[in-house]
């Protein structure tokens, strides 16, 4: 059996939309993208989805809202993390 490729989780975009409206795709490295929604990932609960539109009319506003305050605050967490503990270099001695 092969899955769609069309499933994906919905939060992932949401942690996207929301990276963007705080400029980090701006003022953040690529490797620091790459980190911060990996943590921001882990700490939500997947909600897997085929289509957009699917949520846009079966998911009530209420529960939107509550996604987006989830995302928010896994955000501030992962973002808070990363800048108190910056990665160490490879090379670094």
């Amino acid at each position: 059996m092969k899955l769609d490729d069309d499933i994906h989780n919905y939060y992932e975009h949401l942690v996207l939309e929301k990276m963007e409206a705080l400029g980090f795709n701006k003022s953040k490295s690529a490797d620091y993208l790459a980190d911060v929604t990996c943590l921001v990932l882990n700490q939500l609960p997947p909600r897997y989805i085929r289509h957009e539109v699917d949520m846009a009319f079966y998911l009530p506003l209420s529960e939107r809202r509550q996604m987006e305050m989830n995302v928010t605050h896994a955000v501030n967490n992962a973002s808070k993390f990363l800048d108190t503990n910056p990665k160490m270099e490879a090379h670094e001695e």
